[in-house]
C-alpha cells in the first residue's frame, strides 16, 4: 500500500520517488549483522549515567532546513558521542539529505555506540545496502508490507525502529511486532511539526515497547515535555547539527550537568522495555 501522492508534501513525494528508483536498481548481496550494538542497553547506560537517552542525527542537509553542513561527518559523530549521545542516526539518503552508505560505514567504524541507518526503505533489497545496528521503517510509506519488511530486517540481524505518526500507524506497528517505535511529530503530508502528536500517540503505546520521540525537539523544555509524555529516548537532528554539536548534545542530554528531566522523568526506566 502506498500513501496517496496528493496527501504528501511535494518534497516527500520526491524523496519517495527517488527511494523507489533506487530500490528498482538494488542488487546487493544480502547483509548479515552478527552482533549489533544493543540499543536498549545504550539507553539504559545513558540513564544510569544521568543522561537523557538521545539518538543524535548526522544530517548534512534536509528539505526542512536551510543550507548544508560540510564538516567531516565522522568528526560530527565523535562530537555527539563526546557530548553524551546514547546512539547515532546517520542519513544514507543521497538526493535530498546529502547522505551515503559510505558515510555510515565511516561513522560506525569510528564510534562504539549503536548506529541507526536513516533512509526511506520501501523494498527488502534496500536493507542490504550497508551494515548498521538499527534500520528505520516508516509505517506510512511501507503500508501493508511492514510485517514482511520487519521480519526481513530482523532475519538479517538488524534492530528495527518503526516510525509512526498517528494511532492507526501505531496499531499497525504493534500488530507487526515492533519493539522500537518512533513517533514523528512532523506531519509528512504538510511537513508541519506539533509536539502534541507524540503525547496523543504515546498514550496508546504498550509498556513493552521502547518509545522514541522524533522531530521538532530543540530545547530542554521540549526534552522534558517528551519525557513526561513517556519517551524512553529522543531522536534529535537539526537542533544538534546547528552549531557546536558536542555542546548542543550535552545541553539536550543533560550531560552538562543541567537537569533536563522532571522528577517523574528521573525514575523513567528503559531497562523494562
Amino acid at each position: 500500500m502506498e500513501e496517496p501522492a496528493e496527501e504528501l508534501a511535494p518534497a516527500v513525494r520526491s524523496i519517495l520517488s527517488a527511494a523507489r528508483e533506487r530500490a528498482a536498481t538494488s542488487h546487493s548481496t544480502e547483509v548479515r549483522i552478527d552482533d549489533p550494538r544493543d540499543l536498549n542497553a545504550a539507553f539504559a547506560a545513558a540513564e544510569a549515567d544521568g543522561r537523557v537517552p538521545v539518538i543524535a542525527e548526522v544530517k548534512p542537509t534536509s528539505p526542512t532546513t536551510d543550507g548544508t553542513r560540510a564538516d567531516d561527518p565522522v568528526a560530527l559523530a565523535e562530537g555527539m558521542v563526546a557530548g553524551g549521545a546514547a546512539a547515532l542516526s546517520v542519513l544514507t539518503e543521497p538526493d535530498h539529505f546529502g547522505g551515503s552508505t559510505g558515510t555510515l560505514e565511516r561513522v560506525r567504524a569510528a564510534v562504539d555506540v549503536p548506529v541507526l541507518r536513516k533512509d526511506f526503505v520501501v523494498d527488502e533489497g534496500q536493507l542490504d545496502a550497508v551494515e548498521s545496528d538499527v534500520v528505520l521503517l516508516i509505517a506510512r510509506f511501507v503500508g501493508d508490507d511492514l510485517p514482511d519488511l520487519l521480519s526481513a530486517a530482523r532475519d538479517r540481524g538488524f534492530q528495527v525502529l518503526v516510525e509512526v505518526h498517528d494511532r492507526e500507524e501505531l496499531a499497525a506497528a504493534v500488530d507487526a511486532g515492533a519493539e522500537f517505535i518512533g513517533v514523528n511529530n512532523r506531519d509528512l503530508a504538510r511537513l508541519e511539526v506539533d509536539l502534541a502528536t507524540f503525547e496523543e500517540v504515546a498514550s496508546a503505546v504498550p509498556d513493552d515497547v521502547t518509545l522514541i520521540a522524533e522531530s521538532g525537539l530543540s530545547t530542554r523544555a521540549d526534552v522534558r515535555r517528551m519525557r513526561a509524555a513517556g519517551a524512553d529516548a529522543l531522536l534529535i537532528g537539526s537542533a544538534i547539527m546547528d552549531g557546536d554539536v558536542e555542546a548542543n548534545t550535552r545541553e539536550l542530554t543533560g550531560a552538562s550537568g543541567d537537569d533536563t528531566r522532571s522528577t517523574d522523568d528521573a525514575t523513567h526506566d528503559t531497562t523494562a522495555t
